[in-house]
């Protein structure tokens, strides 16, 4: 036996848990991040002092900036590794909730350790302590029981060996992974106990590979057989089983079109032949134009969100999905008549092989995606060195500098659809986009987790103004941890998404730019004289700022070989005055005013009912 505080066992249990997945062995928790206040200071925050070296501690500046480092670590980890997140009772607990939806939304493991308030109740209320007239137990970590795959309150010492045991069989659950949370009430991590030495012991979680039932697999194969015009869909799934050769086999052999979600982008390089680009809303006009046809729709490791199914309008009906996922509930989304729960690449080894020699007597329809390359080669197309960018010529002056070693990460506003359209991923985690929970603020703190899992790659985090406002605040631990992450900030002024979105649904872009306005609604006086430049430069930021497309090309090459944490600035001009991305070909359901005396969100409700008619349930 062993005798130490709560929050050192805790600890000591962390560092020996280890993952294995194809014969390869990982530690699993390589690290904590924390802010430390009272709840949490003399608990996980003196246990961190008790055993230097053991686990490596990152200071965060913003709760919930740190789960989202975590899930950028965990999400360039393939879900292998992960870290810790610790903070102390009250706001530092609550700040969590934004991050915790975000990981259990797109499936990635992180491990959540707020402080509580006392087990014991030696005085009732305690600063930050929520008063619930009806409930004694409850606290506001409560509020982390929606947003977590699980969730435990560790109120005696001994309880702790159960809970932590619960915790990382989820977090290592290919199928339940997500937020887990275990409330540790401050009184309780600092109280000691008598340990088993085997709670300490090295302990190895094998990440299972579940293969297909027989009988799925054989009705997919017949499906796949008697199909004239199959497509994929690939989400994220494919990269979280890393099965993206297994897909290009089957790809290949069946001469099968491969169509990405913003999840799955990237795992077929761009040029690959049998890639369509991205599906839905935000999608290539190629890759739509297939799923219109298409008779069966494969869908491999995706949620089939709305903006995938263009909010149920994409596919024609009498399409049949046959759906190969990890969780039973997103393959038999689509009510799909033909589910198959695996591994996505067991289920995809496994569908090659039961077709056997079908490639040899499989109905081919080719595609062209050289419109569609036309039409982002002009997107792209910068003539001028002279004049200010627009956001789309921004992408294509990086487009044109970074290799496939280079990551992109981005979450939020109008890039993430410019960037489904017409980014050219290289490599399947070059493209990093967080589109499940679509979280402003994600992108900088995700690029320093990216960075501490794939040291010397060049990270880019991509980030629009208002998101930028959002959550600045992880420059300063990229600065105090050397991470040479380049962060490009472009600034148009205003929320450029919402702005548009505003604009189609009659609201008139009300509240989207930063000028104020007059009681009817117009603008009144100049831009806000808000210098974000230099905001990134006091945070200790290296910034280089770039007025022409001669100055960006410059500076993001620049940046790209520096060894200290970089920050491009650059004003871009207005989509529409230069050139833009190609319009959504696909429609996204955002209800409008049935009533109004305004006539722009008379002519948007038209629209909208003209658009709705076309949606369709696939029972």
């Amino acid at each position: 036996m062993t005798r130490s505080t709560v929050a050192q066992a805790l600890v000591r249990f962390l560092a020996a848990q280890y993952t294995e997945r194809d014969g390869v062995r990982r530690r699993f928790i390589t690290g904590t991040w924390g802010i430390f206040g009272h709840g949490n200071v003399a608990g996980i925050g003196q246990a961190l002092v008790e055993y230097p070296g053991l686990m490596p501690y990152h200071q965060g500046r913003n709760e919930q900036a740190m789960v989202h480092a975590a899930v950028g670590y965990a999400r360039q980890s393939n879900r292998l590794r992960t870290h810790a997140v610790t903070t102390s009772i009250g706001p530092g607990a609550t700040n969590l909730v934004t991050g915790a939806a975000l990981a259990t939304v797109n499936r990635l493991p992180v491990l959540l350790l707020p402080g509580d308030t006392f087990a014991t109740r030696p005085a009732d209320p305690v600063l930050q302590q929520l008063e619930v007239p009806y409930a004694g137990e409850v606290s506001v970590n409560d509020c982390l029981r929606p947003v977590s795959k699980y969730f435990d309150r560790v109120t005696r010492p001994e309880a702790l060996i159960p809970a932590a045991l619960a915790a990382m069989r989820v977090l290592t659950d290919p199928a339940e992974t997500g937020a887990v949370t275990l409330a540790l009430p401050q009184d309780v991590q600092a109280e000691a106990h008598d340990w088993p030495e085997e709670f300490f012991a090295e302990r190895t979680w094998t990440v299972r590979r579940p293969r297909p039932d027989a009988a799925e697999l054989d009705a997919a194969a017949e499906a796949v057989r008697k199909a004239r015009r199959p497509m994929i869909i690939a989400g994220g799934g494919v990269k979280h089983s890393a099965a993206e050769d297994a897909l290009r086999t089957l790809a290949e052999r069946v001469c099968l079109p491969v169509a990405t979600t913003q999840a799955g982008k990237g795992v077929l390089p761009w040029d690959h032949r049998c890639d369509a680009g991205g599906i839905g809303h935000t999608g290539t006009g190629t890759a739509n134009a297939l799923a219109r046809t298409s008779d069966l729709v494969i869908g491999v490791g995706t949620r089939y969100t709305d903006f995938t199914t263009a909010s149920g309008t994409l596919f024609r009906p009498g399409t049949r999905f046959l759906n190969l996922n990890i969780t039973g509930v997103d393959a038999h989304k689509q009510a799909a008549p033909l589910p198959l729960v695996a591994d996505a690449r067991e289920g995809l080894t496994a569908l090659t092989e039961a077709l056997g020699d079908y490639q040899q007597h499989a109905v081919q329809w080719t595609f062209s995606k050289q419109d569609w390359q036309e039409r982002t080669d002009a997107a792209y197309a910068a003539p001028d060195p002279r004049a200010r960018p627009t956001q789309i010529q921004v992408l294509g002056v990086l487009d044109g500098l970074v290799t496939a070693d280079d990551i992109l990460i981005n979450a939020a506003g109008s890039l993430p659809g410019d960037l489904h359209r017409l980014w050219r991923a290289r490599s399947s985690d070059q493209y990093h986009v967080e589109y499940g929970y679509s979280c402003m603020g994600y992108e900088i703190p995700a690029a320093i987790g990216v960075a501490l899992a794939a040291p010397g790659r060049p990270v880019w985090a991509l980030v629009g103004d208002g998101t930028y406002l959002m959550n600045p605040t992880e420059l300063v631990t990229a600065v105090q941890e050397e991470l040479p992450i380049k962060v490009v900030i472009l600034q148009n002024h205003g929320y450029a998404s919402i702005g548009g979105l505003s604009e189609a649904v009659g609201a008139e872009r009300y509240g989207t730019d930063y000028r104020r306005r007059d009681p009817d609604g117009g603008f009144t006086g100049p831009l806000l004289p808000v210098d974000l430049a230099a905001n990134a430069a006091s945070l200790g930021m290296r910034v280089l700022r770039a007025h022409t497309l001669r100055d960006l090309r410059e500076a993001l090459a620049d940046a790209r070989e520096a060894t200290v944490p970089t920050c491009v600035y650059v004003e871009t001009e207005t989509a529409d005055s230069v050139s833009g991305a190609p319009p959504a070909p696909a429609w996204w359901d955002v209800p409008v005013a049935a009533t109004s005396t305004r006539p722009s969100a008379v002519k948007a409700r038209e629209e909208y009912e003209r658009h709705v008619t076309a949606r369709r349930r696939h029972l």
